[in-house]
């Protein structure tokens, strides 16, 4: 089975997970994940229709999907990644969405680049709901005032919350908790669930889910250098 193929089955889990919950299918939009995969592999899903995508890194993503913007410029590109300080320029020039705004210093760079481009990505927090010292995000203690502070401090429009559940834990009371952050913060986008979960997020609000290898296959990661 082909990634064509796969995609078309993921649409298909999606709109049964969302019909199952008493949601309108179309409230659900599934960010292919492309990260380390070239760009022509895209191409098919893109001749197909589809339009979302998501990338982990500024500068893979600057070097595969500004081509393929010439030919399909309604692309929709997701950094679903972590973003550091010295690539905000680049990221907000190529993303449609920053999906991993978690710091100040974030903010503050995205809020004075959006002024100096006068592009305007859409911005979502991102939650290190199991606050696990690896991984980036806002505590879901302080998530509250980040909120605050992007938009009253640097005049952001936050339009959404992401996160990553611990690989090791269940995920809904992750995807329950991002939805309570998100609920009395008045925020309405979601990107929660992988290929793993995405159904449980879908039940439990998530407005976008991000599907890597169901759609795109295993991913062929380089070998780490020999000692």
């Amino acid at each position: 089975m082909g990634a064509l193929d796969r995609l078309i089955s993921t649409r298909e889990a999606i709109c049964r997970a969302a019909t199952d919950c008493g949601r309108d299918p179309s409230s659900v939009r599934l960010i292919c994940v492309t990260k380390t995969f070239p760009a022509e592999a895209a191409v098919p899903l893109l001749e197909a229709g589809h339009r979302i995508f998501g990338e982990n890194r500024v500068q893979e993503a600057a070097a595969k999907w500004p081509k393929l913007r010439e030919k399909y410029p309604d692309i929709e590109l997701h950094l679903i990644g972590p973003l550091q300080s010295n690539k905000t320029r680049e990221a907000v020039e190529l993303f449609d969405v920053i999906e991993s705004v978690d710091r100040e210093k974030i903010a503050k760079a995205l809020s004075e680049e959006i002024a100096k481009s006068g592009k305007r990505p859409r911005l979502f927090v991102q939650v290190n709901t199991g606050a696990e010292p690896q991984k980036a995000g806002v505590l879901p203690e302080n998530a509250d005032e980040f909120l605050a502070a992007c938009r009253d401090l640097y005049g952001l429009r936050i339009d959404g919350l992401m996160c990553v559940p611990p690989v090791d834990q269940q995920a809904s009371p992750h995807f329950a908790l991002l939805a309570d952050i998100a609920a009395r913060n008045k925020i309405s986008e979601l990107s929660m669930g992988m290929s793993s979960d995405f159904e449980l997020a879908i039940q439990l609000g998530a407005t976008y889910v991000r599907i890597g290898s169901a759609i795109m296959g295993e991913r062929d990661y380089p070998a780490p250098p020999s000692a």
